[in-house]
Protein backbone atom coordinates (compact mmCIF):
# COMPACT_ATOMS: atom_id res chain seq x y z
CA UNK A 1 0.00 0.00 0.00
CA UNK A 2 1.33 3.43 -0.90
CA UNK A 3 1.94 6.09 1.75
CA UNK A 4 -0.91 8.14 0.30
CA UNK A 5 -3.29 5.18 0.52
CA UNK A 6 -2.17 4.42 4.08
CA UNK A 7 -2.89 8.02 5.06
CA UNK A 8 -6.35 7.90 3.46
CA UNK A 9 -7.23 4.55 5.09
CA UNK A 10 -5.99 5.65 8.52
CA UNK A 11 -7.89 8.92 8.26
CA UNK A 12 -11.09 7.18 7.17
CA UNK A 13 -10.88 4.88 10.20
CA UNK A 14 -10.09 7.71 12.61
CA UNK A 15 -12.90 9.87 11.26
CA UNK A 16 -15.32 7.01 11.85
CA UNK A 17 -13.98 6.34 15.34
CA UNK A 18 -13.39 9.88 16.57
CA UNK A 19 -14.93 12.37 14.16
CA UNK A 20 -13.20 15.19 12.33
CA UNK A 21 -12.53 17.65 15.16
CA UNK A 22 -11.12 14.96 17.46
CA UNK A 23 -8.73 13.56 14.82
CA UNK A 24 -5.31 15.18 14.76
CA UNK A 25 -2.59 14.97 12.13
CA UNK A 26 -0.37 13.26 14.74
CA UNK A 27 -2.99 10.54 15.19
CA UNK A 28 -3.22 10.08 11.44
CA UNK A 29 0.55 9.74 11.09
CA UNK A 30 0.72 7.28 14.00
CA UNK A 31 -2.14 5.13 12.65
CA UNK A 32 -0.84 5.15 9.06
CA UNK A 33 2.80 4.56 9.93
CA UNK A 34 3.70 7.43 7.61
CA UNK A 35 6.66 9.61 8.36
CA UNK A 36 6.58 13.21 9.50
CA UNK A 37 5.76 15.49 6.59
CA UNK A 38 4.17 12.73 4.48
CA UNK A 39 0.72 14.14 4.99
CA UNK A 40 1.74 17.52 3.60
CA UNK A 41 3.62 15.89 0.75
CA UNK A 42 0.40 14.24 -0.47
CA UNK A 43 -2.28 16.67 0.79
CA UNK A 44 -2.65 20.41 1.37
CA UNK A 45 -3.66 19.79 4.98
CA UNK A 46 -6.01 17.94 7.29
CA UNK A 47 -9.19 19.03 5.47
CA UNK A 48 -7.83 17.91 2.09
CA UNK A 49 -6.86 14.53 3.54
CA UNK A 50 -10.22 14.21 5.31
CA UNK A 51 -12.02 14.95 2.03
CA UNK A 52 -10.06 12.16 0.33
CA UNK A 53 -10.77 9.80 3.25
CA UNK A 54 -14.48 10.63 3.23
CA UNK A 55 -14.62 10.08 -0.53
CA UNK A 56 -12.80 6.76 -0.09
CA UNK A 57 -15.32 5.65 2.55
CA UNK A 58 -18.26 6.82 0.43
CA UNK A 59 -16.89 4.97 -2.61
CA UNK A 60 -16.46 1.77 -0.59
CA UNK A 61 -20.01 1.95 0.74
CA UNK A 62 -21.43 2.73 -2.70
CA UNK A 63 -19.51 -0.15 -4.28
CA UNK A 64 -20.71 -2.46 -1.51
CA UNK A 65 -24.29 -1.43 -2.18
CA UNK A 66 -23.95 -1.91 -5.94
CA UNK A 67 -22.36 -5.35 -5.64
CA UNK A 68 -24.97 -6.53 -3.12
CA UNK A 69 -27.88 -5.24 -5.20
CA UNK A 70 -29.66 -7.83 -7.32
CA UNK A 71 -31.79 -6.19 -10.03
CA UNK A 72 -33.60 -9.51 -10.64
CA UNK A 73 -35.30 -9.15 -7.24
CA UNK A 74 -38.50 -7.17 -6.72
CA UNK A 75 -37.93 -3.55 -5.68
CA UNK A 76 -39.06 -3.88 -2.07
CA UNK A 77 -36.83 -6.94 -1.59
CA UNK A 78 -33.86 -4.93 -2.89
CA UNK A 79 -34.53 -2.10 -0.44
CA UNK A 80 -35.18 -4.65 2.33
CA UNK A 81 -31.81 -6.27 1.54
CA UNK A 82 -30.11 -2.88 1.78
CA UNK A 83 -31.77 -2.15 5.12
CA UNK A 84 -30.87 -5.63 6.34
CA UNK A 85 -27.23 -5.10 5.41
CA UNK A 86 -26.69 -2.24 7.87
CA UNK A 87 -23.88 -3.12 10.22
CA UNK A 88 -22.68 -1.98 13.60
CA UNK A 89 -25.33 0.60 14.53
CA UNK A 90 -23.33 1.69 17.57
CA UNK A 91 -20.51 2.96 15.35
CA UNK A 92 -22.86 4.93 13.12
CA UNK A 93 -22.59 5.72 9.45
CA UNK A 94 -19.06 6.42 8.26
CA UNK A 95 -20.29 9.51 6.44
CA UNK A 96 -23.54 10.52 8.11
CA UNK A 97 -22.06 10.92 11.55
CA UNK A 98 -19.45 13.37 10.25
CA UNK A 99 -22.07 15.99 9.34
CA UNK A 100 -22.78 16.35 13.04
CA UNK A 101 -19.39 18.05 13.32
CA UNK A 102 -19.51 21.84 12.87
CA UNK A 103 -16.10 21.89 11.16
CA UNK A 104 -17.37 19.47 8.52
CA UNK A 105 -20.61 21.38 7.98
CA UNK A 106 -18.72 24.68 7.68
CA UNK A 107 -16.37 23.29 5.01
CA UNK A 108 -18.08 23.16 1.61
CA UNK A 109 -15.75 20.43 0.32
CA UNK A 110 -16.21 18.12 3.33
CA UNK A 111 -19.95 18.71 3.55
CA UNK A 112 -20.13 18.23 -0.22
CA UNK A 113 -18.72 14.70 0.00
CA UNK A 114 -21.31 13.80 2.63
CA UNK A 115 -24.13 15.40 0.65
CA UNK A 116 -23.09 13.66 -2.55
CA UNK A 117 -22.99 10.26 -0.82
CA UNK A 118 -26.33 10.70 0.95
CA UNK A 119 -27.96 12.10 -2.19
CA UNK A 120 -26.58 9.18 -4.19
CA UNK A 121 -28.01 6.72 -1.69
CA UNK A 122 -31.38 8.47 -1.85
CA UNK A 123 -31.22 8.40 -5.66
CA UNK A 124 -30.45 4.66 -5.64
CA UNK A 125 -33.51 3.95 -3.48
CA UNK A 126 -35.64 6.20 -5.72
CA UNK A 127 -34.41 4.40 -8.84
CA UNK A 128 -35.13 0.97 -7.31
CA UNK A 129 -38.62 2.06 -6.28
CA UNK A 130 -39.24 3.67 -9.69
CA UNK A 131 -38.32 0.36 -11.33
CA UNK A 132 -40.74 -1.40 -8.98
CA UNK A 133 -43.51 1.04 -9.84
CA UNK A 134 -42.82 0.59 -13.58
CA UNK A 135 -42.97 -3.20 -13.13
CA UNK A 136 -46.35 -2.92 -11.43
CA UNK A 137 -45.00 -3.94 -8.01
CA UNK A 138 -45.83 -0.58 -6.41
CA UNK A 139 -48.93 1.58 -6.53
CA UNK A 140 -48.93 3.95 -9.54
CA UNK A 141 -49.32 6.94 -7.19
CA UNK A 142 -46.36 5.93 -5.01
CA UNK A 143 -44.16 8.95 -4.22
CA UNK A 144 -40.86 7.16 -4.69
CA UNK A 145 -38.68 10.22 -4.00
CA UNK A 146 -40.42 10.84 -0.67
CA UNK A 147 -40.15 7.16 0.22
CA UNK A 148 -36.44 7.19 -0.61
CA UNK A 149 -35.89 10.30 1.52
CA UNK A 150 -37.68 8.50 4.37
CA UNK A 151 -35.48 5.41 4.00
CA UNK A 152 -32.25 7.44 4.15
CA UNK A 153 -33.58 9.51 7.07
CA UNK A 154 -34.55 6.33 8.93
CA UNK A 155 -31.12 4.81 8.38
CA UNK A 156 -29.29 7.92 9.58
CA UNK A 157 -31.71 8.55 12.44
CA UNK A 158 -31.50 4.92 13.47
CA UNK A 159 -27.73 5.22 13.77
CA UNK A 160 -28.14 8.33 15.94
CA UNK A 161 -30.68 6.64 18.23
CA UNK A 162 -28.55 3.52 18.56
CA UNK A 163 -25.46 5.53 19.45
CA UNK A 164 -27.35 7.75 21.90
CA UNK A 165 -28.79 4.75 23.72
CA UNK A 166 -25.79 2.47 23.16
CA UNK A 167 -28.23 -0.16 21.98
CA UNK A 168 -28.85 -1.49 18.47
CA UNK A 169 -32.59 -1.99 19.16
CA UNK A 170 -33.68 1.57 18.22
CA UNK A 171 -32.12 1.27 14.79
CA UNK A 172 -33.71 -2.12 14.27
CA UNK A 173 -37.10 -0.69 15.27
CA UNK A 174 -36.64 2.26 12.89
CA UNK A 175 -35.83 -0.14 10.04
CA UNK A 176 -38.95 -2.20 10.82
CA UNK A 177 -41.00 0.99 10.68
CA UNK A 178 -39.51 1.98 7.33
CA UNK A 179 -40.24 -1.47 5.93
CA UNK A 180 -43.85 -1.26 7.09
CA UNK A 181 -44.20 2.14 5.41
CA UNK A 182 -42.65 0.78 2.20
CA UNK A 183 -44.93 -2.26 2.25
CA UNK A 184 -47.89 0.14 2.12
CA UNK A 185 -46.68 1.19 -1.34
CA UNK A 186 -47.01 -2.35 -2.71
CA UNK A 187 -49.92 -3.23 -4.95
Amino acid sequence: MSTRDALVEATADLLWERGYSATSPAMILARSGAGQGSMYHHFRGKADLARAAMQHAADEMTTGLETADDPSLPALERVRAFLGSLRDPLRGCRIGRLVQDAEVVDDDDLRGVADQYLHGLEQWVTDVLDAGRAAGELRPDADTAAAAAMVVAVVQGGFVLARARQDAAPQQAAVRGALAALDALAV
